[in-house]
């Protein structure tokens, strides 16, 4: 017989696969046998058909395509012996499922055997139905199911019961037609049909309303009856599983008895009694028990309170989490997770348990026991919990830390009783575990140093005592280094010691040391060392001893490839060399930053400022609607989502509308001067508008704001280069050799000044808009020390006799200036210039001496019950502005 014939038996073909050494042989067996299925197919041979399918089959299960055998299941299926649609409904279940078309062909033929007078027919149909049943299918086949329910074999009857589970989530609008035949499954003696009536029962329950009451009036007492009479029953060698008889059925009735008694009280108390017994005389020494006692618990705390029976379930778990199955730790700490909401003080009587869990080996263990931890953690026991958690920190696994860190942090930042518990716990993680937590991590913790004014020596003494014995976290010596060089002068007179510490000796040369060997350190990163310079240049000032040595420190960095710590190398040493009588002022200590507004922006409560000069709007999210824009939206009839407009509900941040120059240019002037500490620094540079010649490249080194001092100001970045602070230069020298070499050069003045405040400029008023019937102008004055900044008054006339109301005005202007409107004055225009509306409009321009302002505007008001338009672009700007 030719070995790849139609009649070849199915084991010589799987021998035959299995003999080959490659997978090339391998195809090449499977490619011939399924010509000569082809050709059999094809020549309607009959007599090895069911072979054949036989074949196809196994073809099918090591991964090869056998689509051209599917309308040969349809033609056994139709055949009237057993074993032909034996394997014609297996080849169905397995070559076809319910997305094919070809099905549609085959509803008839099952129809047909589900009525057939061999019971065993009937019961292929049901497990194809049950198996592969489209909603199609079940629409036609479900009255025979239906019938089939009360089969007098009960092999049917429960085969039926899976075939209607199928049927009723394919189609739920059948489900009520089951409700009455699935509650008389629940009185059948057989097991094997009573645990499908009761999965169905329970799917009934989850798709049907109606089921579910019906359930609960008719058949939770007898379901409860059962249940109690299986929990008491003797031993059934036939249903017995490790001594407990039929886990199976047990854990089946307690998920029916969990969505019944959900929401509803009187079913709760009806089963509660149970529950309790259940949950004492089941066993927990073998997985059947364990199974049992884990849905049982999973049922109490379900259904409705009783405080009783969940101190009971906690219990279980407690046991749960002292096994050496990983498994059922793991499922015992979720559930545990779930009881948090209903009973936590339970819960908390395992706290010791739980904690030991963190220090599983188990990785996915450890996990959900952290999480577990963190929502145990409450104002009286953070300070227990914290040290536990923070102990293991320093012997758990490097891939640990990171989540353990997080989680400590979390946990210090919500519960923290006192700042100087705070910052002990901080340096503690910092120490153990820098390198893997986040940066708001610890700008938030300097943001709790300059808080705590008292707490400043202690801070800075225990960081340094922390970098002496840890140097390879990062994060660590940026916090040491600034707090070092704000508060350096602390560590070496040891002020402010509490009655907790010793008193330490440390010299000026020892806390120039930290610095400069965080600067030196291979590892460190361009944040870290630019950290370090600014930290240089206050000790300089606060440790004149060291200055010299300071100098060479930073003069070390201009050899730097990073451009930026090649930049303030040079800048801050000519601060330390040439300009010793503003060096104080410069670099005096932070103010206290506001942690109100820092925690309202780490939550995303209180925006960053946004302007267009620092890139588009953000998108919005796939699947998020996008908002209707205001009335003042599309200016110039763009209604583009990339151009937002000013107005009074709008933002003040616009696209450029104008056609004009379209390059981003750096926003200049945008750091508004600390009034506490650098006022002096601003009367010495001449504060005005720069001459056209002056260098670009003078620089506002340390001009900082109270307001902008967000993490992003703690990492060390010089602020933008502002041109409002200048210094004047008689010579009129267009080049400068370095950042302040203008200070020493300036000659003397009368009154013994070097600088002299510029005037502020006045400008002309001038008419923006003008039509018959409205006349618009617009009044200039500039705030001192902000050239860049204009304030418009803009004021608005009526020239007609009637009475505009509704007066709206709105403005856009190109992205390189920002704008600013106030509210109006009003919304009513008076007539013939009986009176006038004025706003206020505050206009930022970040190419000052280099733009003009221009800007379009769009009036809108209402005349005579007309709405009226009027609109007009305005370019008549006085220069200078």
């Amino acid at each position: 017989m030719n070995p790849f014939s139609s009649g070849t038996r199915m084991r010589d073909m799987i021998r035959a696969i299995r003999a080959c050494k490659t997978a090339a042989e391998e195809r090449a067996v499977v490619r011939k046998e399924c010509a000569a299925i082809r050709a059999a197919i094809s020549e309607n041979d009959q007599d090895y058909s069911h072979r054949n399918l036989a074949k196809l089959m196994f073809i099918h299960m090591l991964g090869y395509p056998t689509h051209f055998g599917q309308m040969e299941c349809l033609k056994l299926i139709a055949s009237p012996g057993f074993p032909e649609k034996r394997i014609g409904y297996l080849g169905l279940m397995l070559l076809l499922d319910e997305r094919q078309e070809v099905l549609m062909l085959v509803t008839n033929s099952i129809k047909q055997d589900l009525n057939h007078t061999n019971q065993y027919i009937v019961g292929l149909a049901l497990c194809a139905l049950g198996n592969i049943g489209s909603a199609e299918m079940a629409r036609d086949l479900a009255p025979d199911v239906e019938r089939l329910l009360q089969f007098r074999d009960p092999n049917i009857r429960k085969k039926a019961a899976l075939c209607t589970i199928r049927i009723i989530k394919k189609v739920p609008d059948l489900a009520e037609n089951f409700i009455n035949p699935a509650a008389a499954l629940l009185k059948e003696k057989h097991h094997g049909v009573l645990i499908t009536g009761v999965r169905l029962c329970t799917d009934l329950c989850k798709i049907s309303d109606e089921a579910l009451e019906y359930f609960k009036k008719k058949s939770i007492d007898g379901l409860v009856k059962l249940l109690r009479d299986l929990t008491n029953s003797p031993y059934a060698p036939e249903y017995d599983i490790s001594g407990i008889t039929d886990p199976f059925l047990h854990i089946r009735l307690l998920k029916l008895l969990r969505v019944l008694g959900e929401g509803d009280a009187d079913a709760s108390d009806i089963m509660n009694d149970l529950l309790a017994q259940v949950a004492t005389k089941t066993e927990s020494n073998k997985n059947a028990g364990n199974a049992i006692l884990y849905e049982c618990v999973a049922a109490i705390m379900s259904i409705e309170d009783n405080g009783g029976l969940r101190v009971l379930a906690v219990n279980i778990l407690g046991r749960f989490l002292s096994s050496r199955d990983n498994n059922i730790r793991y499922v015992a700490l979720n559930m545990l997770m779930k009881a948090m909401a209903l009973d936590s003080q339970a819960v908390q009587r395992h706290r010791a348990t739980i904690l030991e869990c963190v220090k599983d080996s188990d990785a996915s263990i450890r996990k959900r026991a952290l999480e577990l931890v963190y929502l145990l953690v409450n104002e009286n026991n953070v300070k227990q919990l914290t040290k536990e958690l923070v102990d293991y920190l320093e012997v758990s696994d490097l891939e640990f830390k990171g989540d353990l860190s997080a989680k400590i942090c979390s946990i210090v930042e919500k519960f923290s009783p006192e700042k100087i518990w705070y910052i002990d716990q901080m340096l503690k993680v910092l120490s153990e575990a820098g390198n893997n937590v986040k940066d708001d991590v610890w700008h938030a913790l300097i943001v709790v140093i300059t808080n705590a004014p008292n707490l400043h020596g202690y801070t800075v003494r225990s960081l340094y005592k922390a970098v002496q014995r840890k140097t390879e976290q990062e994060t660590l010596l940026r916090v040491a280094v600034w707090c070092i060089g704000e508060y350096g002068d602390m560590l070496i007179s040891n002020a402010g010691m509490l009655d907790i510490e010793d008193p330490i000796t440390v010299t000026e040369a020892d806390a120039v040391d930290v610095v400069e060997t965080a600067i030196g350190r291979d590892s460190s990163d361009l944040m870290t060392q630019a950290m370090c310079l600014i930290a240089l240049l206050k000790l300089s000032s606060r440790f004149p001893s060291v200055s010299k040595r300071v100098n060479d420190i930073i003069h070390h960095q201009k050899r730097s490839l990073v451009l930026e710590l090649q930049q303030r190398a040079i800048e801050f040493n000519s601060i330390i060399g040439k300009h010793e009588k503003i060096r104080s002022a410069l670099v005096e200590r932070m103010p206290v930053l506001d942690e109100a507004t820092f925690s309202g922006r780490r939550a995303g409560s209180v925006p960053n400022a946004v302007s267009t000069s620092q890139g588009a709007p953000p998108k919005i999210p796939n699947g998020v609607a996008k908002p209707v824009s205001p009335p003042l939206v599309d200016l110039l009839d763009l209604s583009s989502d990339d151009v937002p407009i000013s107005g009074p509900s709008g933002g003040d941040f616009l696209q450029d509308l104008l056609g004009v120059d379209m390059s981003p240019a750096p926003l200049q002037g945008t750091n508004q001067t600390n009034k506490s500490g650098t006022d002096m620094l601003l009367d010495l540079l001449s504060i005005g508008a720069p001459p056209a010649q002056s260098s670009s490249s003078t620089l506002d080194i340390l001009s900082i704001s109270q307001d902008n001092q967000s993490a992003g100001d703690l990492s060390g970045k010089l602020p933008t280069p502002s041109p409002s602070v200048q210094a004047s230069n008689p010579a009129g020298s267009s080049s400068m050799m370095d950042l302040l070499d203008g200070f020493g050069a300036s000659p003397s003045v009368p009154g013994n000044h070097h600088f002299a405040v510029t005037d502020v400029p006045t400008y002309p008023s001038i008419v923006a808009f003008e039509s018959s019937s409205l006349k618009v102008t617009f009044n200039f004055s500039k705030e001192p020390g902000s050239p860049q900044t204009t304030l418009i008054e803009a004021q608005f006339m009526n020239k007609s006799p009637n009475i505009y109301s509704n007066f709206v005005f709105q403005a856009a202007v190109p992205k390189f200036l920002q704008l600013h409107l106030d509210p109006a004055s009003s919304n009513t225009l008076p007539a013939s210039g009986d009176g006038s509306i004025t706003q206020t409009l505050r206009v930022s321009n970040s190419q000052h001496g280099k733009k003009s302002l221009v800007m379009r505007m769009r009036i809108n008001y209402k005349a005579n019950d007309k709405d009226i338009l009027e609109e007009g672009q305005i370019n008549n700007f006085p220069r200078g502005l």
